[in-house]
This record gives C-alpha cells, structure tokens and sequence, in this order.
C-alpha cells in the first residue's frame, strides 16, 4: 500500500468513527471509480468520506477527482493539504500546476501556500519557477510570518535549478531566516558564465 494512502486511511478512520465504519470500508475497499466518483457529488457526503474517494481517485488517475483535490490543497487541515497534493502529483491532469501555481501566489491564501509550492517544485511544470519566484519576493517584508513558506520556496528553486531564479535568491541572501538555505539553492543553479572581454 502506498506509504501516504496507509497514513490517510488511518486519519480518516479515526475521523468517521465507529458509527460510519460499515461506509468507511466500503470506500476503502471498493475498486468501482464510478462509485467513488459518486462520493463527490452525492449530496451531505462527511468531508472524511470525500477526502478518501478523491484520494483514490486520484491516485487511480482519474480526473473526476481534481476539482475536489484541489479543494483540499487549500484546506486549513496541513494533513489533507499534504495528502491532496501527493494525490494531485499522481493525477496526471494539465491542470494541476495552473491550480496550484494561483493557489501558491494567492496571498489572501499565503497561510496554506507551502504544500502547492512543494507541489509546483515536484511538477516541474512550466509554472513553477515563476509562480515560487512570486511567491518568495513577496515574503521580503518585514516580519513576513510565512517563513516556511519562504524557505519551501528558496529550497524548491535550487531543487529546480532554473537560471531565473538567481536574482530573488541573491536578494533571499540578505534576509537571516533565509540565507542559508538560498545559499544552498544558489550553488544548484548552472554555473554563470564569465563575460567576453
């Protein structure tokens, strides 16, 4: 069993409780999509019940799933971020970085950035590298409270080893929250080459 679908099985266990074991099971075990399609759009469905059949969509490849996993990349809950993301990565759907890019730069959602930004750097999709270098210059204010987020970006453009990147990261040196890990990052970047004389 993938790693992460054990973890969300257990969370979600716990989370239905025993009076809606009998359903639990049955999305867990079930190997009809169709059914677990209808999870996502039957009516007065418990979020547990939704989170597991996009889950598994998802990571059957099935892109009835998208819209709900995309809901819960920008869940306030860390662990249904994380799980949504891990399932969006497996999806397989051109949508995914364009969703998660604008989910990433959105600040008046920059409190539940860092798992589409991890997402943007696993994608390598063409916008990736744009969407972390907004994201990352907008936490150069002053008492910025998102340095996860920031570092999740500086990390994610060394790990993506994109030229663009080097002046934000120049600038993420001058800020001590961040100057180690864009130290880091610049030395994955290609090497710059020397001017003609």
């Amino acid at each position: 069993m993938d790693e992460e679908l054990r973890s969300l099985t257990q969370r979600l266990r716990h989370e239905a409780g025993a009076a809606a074991s009998f359903s639990y099971e049955r999305l867990v075990s079930t190997g009809d999509l169709d059914e677990l399609a209808d999870v996502l759009v039957a009516p007065e469905q418990q979020l547990w019940a939704r989170e597991l059949a996009a889950f598994r969509l998802g990571l059957a490849g099935d892109r009835r799933s998208f819209e709900a996993l995309v809901l819960l990349l920008n869940h306030r809950d860390p662990q249904r971020c994380a799980s949504a993301a891990h399932a969006l990565a497996r999806l397989g759907d051109p949508r995914t970085a364009r969703a998660a890019a604008a989910l990433a730069t959105n600040e008046l959602r920059v409190a539940y950035a860092l798992h589409p930004v991890r997402l943007l750097v696993e994608l390598r999709a063409p916008e990736s590298v744009p969407a972390l270098i907004t994201t990352l210059a907008r936490r150069f204010r002053p008492h910025d409270p998102y340095r996860r987020v920031a570092v999740a970006c500086v990390e994610g453009l060394g790990v993506l080893g994109d030229e663009r990147a080097r002046p934000v990261l120049n600038e993420a040196l001058a800020h001590p929250t961040l100057a180690q890990a864009a130290a880091g990052a610049l030395k994955r970047l290609p090497a710059q080459r020397a001017p003609r004389e």
